[in-house]
């Protein structure tokens, strides 16, 4: 959204982070201009707090630095910019260097940064930065054991890290809603940091007084990498946002008329620079015009296609279904937080940590309950990947509600925009994977996977892990009267060849299903007519129903997802679409785990993939 980025801009963290960044780059740009060095000749300044990166761009541009000035700041978030919802250098290599959107991914990263000027003989200082939520992630733990066992062998340059400390994360306050992290960052003395304790994370000169001591400390003695712990209050500057349970994050405000007096109050009531007078005008010009269009626009019954997997879940649960919700800080944004309402008491908060998320499940799978799990798709699939892979393999299904898939995550940049969801996990053993389109639809496959999921355990099968897939926008409640779903089958969602001497399959995936249907529309409107179908099951597609509709359009099709080309929902349809038609054979692994073997030969022959096996599937081609 041009001028404001969007509903989440994002308030509380870079609040809390305002005093330490600001002394932070004053020391730094001090201490380049009095040595006549180029700042990041003597620095790297890696940002992990993804959310914080906004308040970076205004530092920058306070600077000049980069090319940013304040109209560069209006354009953040909007497709115009640079200044994406997270820091991307992909996109902006002039201000970011370590692309943070995944919290707990940068801190690791500048790990790598200072072992390689380590290696190269350089004593540039790494200074990174992270919340106390990002510090949950255990690729953020995993760092924090390894510093400083690597700066002991002289592996390391001078390195320090900057914890902002507030005990506040998306959903409320860490001790509360999950468990207490004081007693990790009582650990960091026993795991070779030095800690300076900073009490008062807003005393700006105390900021830079600790960070300056923790860089001269690091230099001294590079072997032992320096903590500056710094309490601050997630969004500090107002009363509301400070008193937050989740500290201001995401917009603070209902309307841009509400600006000046929540900029009078961060200013203590003392005036503040007349620029932002002008761009607040700017804004609720803005605001009326969209105001103005929505008037206009019909409105049509709409809500979240989560609002049907809470209601799936509380029905099931209300059945006397075992179910179990175990998240990792975003069940308000993927559907879960109304069953979490109804049963707290089976409900568990592991943190900002989705790989352990996933491998508490397991856990409570294995001892006969249903475990749900939750968060951003692009989460979901890379850092719970391994642990939904020995869920499996141990027998621990679970249910996956992962949110946000591919570009519905528009705000927060490519780091949070799931592109290959269905490449990294179609190929689970033991896996169905489902895009859905709608409230209506969740509500039916979610309840049925739950109840599928109880009738196997019943009759002592292993239930199959399922991974619903959904978007973050307002969709239809549903694209169908009278709508019929089914976990195994296509769904035939719009038909209009009929009377037309030429048609197209227009195939769908999730989100995409509106934009379907009105190429459908479009495409009548030329005399050409179109079966529009939803897939169901992505993995292993309902190739029955889509070869009758092929056969209607004369083999026409067109496929569209929000997804990467390759290994998306065309491959996997296009593959087994291919293989129908029997002058192919695959070979491979067909959807199971393998096993221990003296040689990979033995493993090659139980699966049918050596040379036997490929002469055998050859002949059979030939006839």
């Amino acid at each position: 959204m041009q001028y404001s980025g969007g509903a989440a801009s994002h308030y509380g963290g870079p609040a809390a982070f305002a005093e330490l960044m600001s002394a932070l780059h004053g020391i730094v740009f001090q201490e380049a201009v009095s040595k006549s060095t180029p700042w990041h000749e003597l620095y790297h300044v890696v940002n992990d707090a993804g959310h914080c990166e906004n308040g970076l761009y205004a530092l920058k541009a306070n600077y000049g630095y980069a090319g940013l000035t304040l109209n560069s700041l209006k354009g953040f978030r909007s497709i115009e910019s640079n200044l994406t919802g997270h820091g991307e250098s992909h996109l902006f290599p002039q201000g970011v260097y370590l692309s943070n959107g995944p919290l707990g991914s940068a801190f690791p990263q500048s790990q790598g940064l200072a072992m390689a000027n380590a290696l190269s003989g350089q004593n540039r200082v790494t200074v990174t930065a992270i919340s106390d939520g990002a510090s949950m992630e255990g690729e953020a733990r995993e760092a924090y054991a390894a510093i400083p066992g690597l700066a002991r062998t002289g592996k390391l340059a001078p390195f320090v890290v900057v914890i902002s400390d507030n005990n506040t994360k998306l959903t409320g306050r860490i001790d509360q809603e999950s468990f207490s992290m004081e007693p990790t960052f009582a650990a960091l003395p026993a795991l070779g940091w030095k800690v300076i304790p900073l009490a008062d994370g807003h005393d700006l000169q105390k900021c830079y007084d600790s960070i300056a001591q923790a860089i001269s400390e690091a230099r001294a003695n590079p072997k032992v990498p320096v903590a500056v712990h710094a309490r601050t209050i997630k969004g500090i500057g107002t009363k509301k946002t400070a008193e937050s349970s989740s500290g201001g994050h995401g917009f603070p405000l209902k309307s841009p008329t509400e600006l000046k007096a929540f900029i009078s109050e961060i200013y203590s009531g003392e005036k503040y620079p007349e620029a932002f007078d002008q761009w607040i005008e700017e804004l609720i010009v803005w605001e009326t015009q969209i105001k103005a269009k929505a008037a206009q626009t019909p409105k049509v019954a709409d809500e979240k296609i989560q609002a049907g997997v809470s209601a799936a879940l509380i029905k099931a649960r209300k059945e006397g279904l075992p179910i179990i919700s175990v998240t990792s800080d975003l069940p308000g944004s993927t559907g879960v937080a109304g069953f979490r309402k109804e049963f707290p008491a089976d409900s568990f908060d592991m943190g900002v940590a989705e790989s352990n998320m996933v491998s508490t499940a397991a856990g409570f799978s294995r001892l006969g309950y249903i475990p749900v799990v939750d968060t951003f798709a692009q989460f979901g699939v890379t850092k719970g990947a391994l642990p939904l892979l020995m869920a499996n393999l141990s027998d621990a299904p679970v249910i996956c509600v992962f949110s946000h898939t591919g570009f519905q995550d528009a705000a927060d940049g490519a780091s949070h925009q799931a592109l290959s969801y269905l490449a990294m996990t179609s190929s689970l053993p033991n896996c169905d994977v489902y895009c859905l389109t709608c409230s209506e639809e969740a509500d039916s496959l979610v309840t049925q996977a739950v109840r599928k999921f109880a009738d196997d355990r019943k009759a002592g099968r292993t239930p199959r892990t399922t991974i619903f897939f959904l978007g973050r926008e307002n969709f239809l409640k549903t694209y169908q009267s009278g709508a019929h779903y089914d976990l195994h089958k296509a769904q035939i969602v719009h038909d209009s060849s009929v009377n037309h001497t030429k048609s197209v399959c227009l195939v769908a995936s999730g989100s995409l299903l509106p934009q379907a249907l009105g190429a459908s529309r479009d495409l009548e409107a030329k005399g050409i007519g179109s079966i529009v179908v939803n897939p169901g099951p992505h993995n292993r597609p309902d190739v029955e129903t889509l070869s009758a509709v092929l056969a209607k359009t004369s083999g026409r099709m067109v496929v569209v997802e929000d997804h990467q080309k390759i290994g998306g929902l065309f491959h996997l349809l296009a593959s087994e679409l291919y293989l129908r038609e029997g002058k192919t054979r695959a070979l491979g692994v067909a959807g199971g785990f393998g096993q221990s073997a003296y040689n990979a030969i033995d493993l090659y022959e139980k699966h049918h993939m050596d040379a036997k096996s490929i002469v055998r599937s050859a002949l059979e081609i030939l006839g």
